[in-house]
This record gives structure tokens, C-alpha cells and sequence, in this order.
């Protein structure tokens, strides 16, 4: 127990320590799975003394981090964002990967001498940006929803072509035949993307006839639907990541109740899930071995921005009426993050000879280029013309405003026999600043005034604050007991 206590302690340090390094992200505009890495570094080897190499359970817990994370994208992703854009982000996340993977495996063979299937491996694990830090970067800035929608579809959906793509190239030896390799990308894909869509319409369609006791079981169902399908995809070689992601994005647009509460705790879930990965393989690495690598990793790196990056859209959106403009910001915006970091963790745990050095240089590219990128996006898309100087950021409309009230929305039904029938709004005495917002009658809604009457049967949406809440609900009782006068009868309105 003691060592349990201990263990809990330190990660609960840990976490807030996080939390804290976000604030402090968002303040100084840093990518804040910057200071998560930085956060594993100091702990670890060369830092605190914390030892860790298990690449094998850096691997695991790695994979089960994504797949939460890619559950948390499909949840708090609008089906009308990405839905026009479906066929763009689509070769993106496939033709798109291809053209980079072939590019920046050149440039690694050619002007940093890494061997053949080294240079694949890395072209590979390189190739796909990162949901998480898509997600948390692209919905803060205020970039028009058919550029930020394209990124957060293609990151979601590349991690799985990825994925097959770097196990291939993790073969001791190294065989590949184009007409199998394809074949398993096809089935890979196609049996991921029916699996998650399967679960999510099954999901939905019986969380809308099955009411749960409580709202807060909603997001815990349906988070538990998604990881079902990343589990069920896996069990039977398909893509996972493929799956939890469409079947959180079904999920997500099917009009299930609790919106609002889903999104919360599907963002508060994809965070833990971020910190305790990022944190993890900021352990794995030993900061000492990164040094011979800088160099490495910013020659790579530079391919990938400005060579296999850039072409790589211009072929994927060659089809399409993309701007330029928009297809450069495209290119800048491929963020990557804890996605290579895991990925490149595959051949460490096959024996491929190189790997090791794989890791570190990723690791450092991954580092010294999201600094480099995620800082200057909101200046470059100024500077493309997609946003105004004095743009806004996109609001958020379903829980803020409740938040900084400290408010809360009541519902309330007025059922037969009880004395709220035919009490008119400015009769009730709401305690200040409690009012009724809007009233549900016979299947219809309306905004009620001062002398409109309340009936049997109504709907009544009541906004309130913490303090006033206990107040306004012994008046309710009060009047539906005994009527307008029932003060003057003593009654307060006590629940039974």
C-alpha cells in the first residue's frame, strides 16, 4: 500500500504539473505537448533519475493513448465540417502519405546515409500528423472551417495507412510485393471504416430507445462504444484507429442527448490521454543520445516541410479547387506529435537494425518542428489572407456561458393536478436573476412574457444561478401546491 501511495502520489504530481505547463502554453503561445515531452525529459534519466526503456510497454500504452484520442476526435467532430471534404482529406491521408513517404525516404537516404529500410521506416513514421495536436492547435485559431475541417479529417484518418505502412517496413528481412501490400491496405481500411461505422450507427440507435439513469453515463457509453470499435477492428487485422474515429464521429452526429457533457468528457479524457503519453515517452527517450542527432533530424525535417509535405498536398488536392493559398497553409499546418514519437517505437520493438537511431532522430524532429510550426500558424494564415488581422476565434456556445455564470439550467414539467396551471410568469416571484427562458407546449416552443399563463402539460427551461437554485425550486414547489397564494398559506416550498 505504501508503494501504491507513492505511485499515486508522484502521478498526481505529475498531472498537475501538466495542467499547469498547458496554462502556461497557452499563455506564451507554445504547443503545450512541447512542455509535456519536456516534462518526461526531467524526470527521467538524465533529469530526477526516473529509468524507463521498455519500448515494448511504451508501444502499448502508447497504442491505447491514440486510440482514446482518436475516440476524443470523432466526438467533438461536426459531420457538416468534414463531410464536403471528405474525398480531399481522403487522399491526403493516402495518396498524400504515399508521395511523403517515398520523398522524405529519399532525402534520409541520400543526405544523412541512412540505410534503405531505415530511411522507409522514418519516411513512414514521419509521414502522418498528429490528431491530438491538430485538434488542439487548428481549434483555436480562426482559420475557415473547410481548411481547419480538411486537416482535423486527414489527421484523423492517415494514422491507418501510417500504421501499415511502418509495420510493413519493420520485417526482418524486408520483403515487399506491391499487389499484397496493397491488397492489406485495402482490407485494412475498408474493414476498420465499416467496423467503426457499424458500431457507431448500432451505438446510437440503441442509446436513442435505452435511457440511461444518469447523464453523466452518456460520454462513458459512447467513449466505450468507440474503444469497442478499435478492439473489434484489431482483433480481426483491420485498422483500429480507423474505426474508433468514425465510430466517435457517428456517435457524435447521431442527436444523442447530452451534447454538451460528451464533448467535456471526451476533452477531459483526449488530455489525460496526451499528458500520459507524451509525459511516458519523454521518459523513453535519454536526452544525452539526442545531441548527435540534431542535425539529422533538422535535414529530414526541412525535407519534409518544404519538399515532401508541399507535394504531397499539391498532388492529393490536384483534383480539386483548393487556392493555393490554401493548400500552403495546408502544408505548414501538418503537425506532428505523439504519433511518430509511438509509431517509431514499432521497429525498436522488432529488432530492426537502426531503429534505435529512428527514435531520436523523430523524437528531435518532432520537438525542434512543432516549435517551429505550431507558434507561426496563426501569423501565416494572416499572411495567406485567410483570416482577417482582427479576426475572432471561434465561440463556444454550449457550455461557456453557463460556466462563467456559475449557472444552471433547470427543466421542469407542470403535471396534472398542480396548482401551476393557469399561474401567470410575473405571479411565480422567481427569486432575481432566476427566469423562465422558454416554454415547451404541445411540441412547440416559444419565448413566454410577464402574462403569459403557464398550463398543464408545459415544458418550463429555467436559468438560474448556484446560489439561487435551492431558492427557485422551493417557490416551484410552493405554487404547484398550493397556487399563487401560497405564501400567505405558510407554505415554503420544503422537499418532502
Amino acid at each position: 500500500m505504501e508503494q501504491l501511495y507513492t505511485t499515486l502520489l508522484a502521478g498526481g504530481l505529475v498531472l498537475l504539473a501538466a495542467i499547469l505547463a498547458t496554462r502556461a502554453a497557452a499563455r506564451f503561445g507554445l504547443p503545450a505537448l512541447l512542455l509535456f515531452l519536456a516534462l518526461g525529459l526531467v524526470i527521467g534519466e538524465d533529469g530526477l533519475g526516473l529509468h524507463f526503456d521498455d519500448a515494448q510497454l511504451a508501444q502499448d500504452l502508447g497504442t491505447a493513448a491514440l486510440a482514446v484520442i482518436l475516440v476524443e476526435g470523432g466526438l467533438t467532430t461536426r459531420w457538416s465540417d468534414v463531410k464536403p471534404l471528405l474525398a480531399p482529406s481522403g487522399l491526403l491521408a493516402t495518396a498524400g502519405v504515399a508521395v511523403s513517404v517515398v520523398v522524405t525516404a529519399a532525402g534520409a537516404h541520400l543526405l544523412i546515409g541512412l540505410p534503405w529500410q531505415a530511411s522507409l521506416l522514418l519516411g513512414a513514421v514521419v509521414s502522418s500528423t498528429d490528431a491530438a495536436a491538430v485538434f488542439s492547435v487548428l481549434r483555436t485559431l480562426p482559420v475557415p472551417r473547410r481548411v481547419s475541417g480538411m486537416l482535423e479529417a486527414e489527421s484523423g484518418f492517415n494514422d491507418a495507412p501510417t500504421v501499415i505502412l511502418v509495420l510493413l517496413f519493420s520485417t526482418v528481412p524486408l520483403e515487399f510485393h506491391p499487389l499484397e501490400v496493397a491488397g492489406d491496405v485495402l482490407y485494412e481500411l475498408g474493414a476498420g471504416a465499416v467496423i467503426g461505422l457499424l458500431v457507431g450507427r448500432a451505438g446510437a440507435w440503441v442509446l436513442h430507445r435505452v435511457a440511461l439513469p444518469a447523464s453523466g453515463l452518456y460520454p462513458v457509453a459512447m467513449f466505450g462504444l468507440g474503444v469497442v470499435a478499435f478492439a473489434a477492428s484489431g482483433a480481426v487485422d483491420a485498422s483500429g484507429f480507423l474505426a474508433a474515429f468514425l465510430s466517435g464521429l457517428v456517435l457524435a452526429n447521431s442527436g444523442l442527448p447530452h451534447r454538451a457533457s460528451v464533448r467535456s468528457f471526451a476533452e477531459g479524457l483526449g488530455w489525460l490521454a496526451q499528458i500520459g503519453l507524451f509525459v511516458l515517452l519523454g521518459l523513453l527517450i535519454t536526452p544525452h543520445e539526442l545531441l548527435p542527432e540534431l542535425l539529422p533530424a533538422l535535414v529530414v525535417g526541412l525535407v519534409l516541410l518544404l519538399v515532401a509535405r508541399p507535394l504531397s498536398v499539391l498532388v492529393s488536392l490536384l483534383p480539386f479547387r483548393v487556392p493555393l493559398r490554401e493548400q500552403a497553409f495546408v502544408s505548414w499546418a501538418g503537425l506532428r506529435g505523439a504519433v511518430p514519437i509511438v509509431l517509431a517505437t514499432f521497429p525498436v520493438v522488432a529488432g530492426v537494425p537502426g531503429s534505435d537511431r529512428v527514435l531520436n532522430v523523430v523524437f528531435v524532429l518532432v520537438a525542434v518542428f512543432t516549435l517551429v510550426q505550431g507558434p507561426g500558424l496563426l501569423g501565416l494564415a494572416r499572411a495567406l489572407g485567410l483570416v482577417r488581422a482582427d479576426a475572432a476565434r471561434e465561440i463556444q456556445v454550449e457550455v461557456a456561458p453557463l460556466d462563467v455564470l456559475d449557472a444552471e439550467l433547470l427543466t421542469v414539467s407542470v403535471p396534472p393536478g398542480s396548482q401551476l396551471h393557469y399561474v401567470m410568469l410575473r405571479e411565480l416571484r422567481l427569486p432575481d436573476p432566476s427566469a423562465i427562458t422558454l416554454i415547451i407546449r404541445g411540441g412547440t416552443s416559444f419565448v413566454p412574457e410577464p402574462g403569459t399563463r403557464l398550463r398543464t402539460g408545459d415544458d418550463l427551461l429555467i436559468m438560474t444561478t448556484a446560489g439561487a437554485r435551492t431558492a427557485t425550486e422551493h417557490r416551484l414547489r410552493a405554487v404547484s401546491r398550493r397556487g399563487r397564494m401560497a405564501h400567505w398559506f405558510g407554505e415554503d416550498g420544503a422537499p418532502d
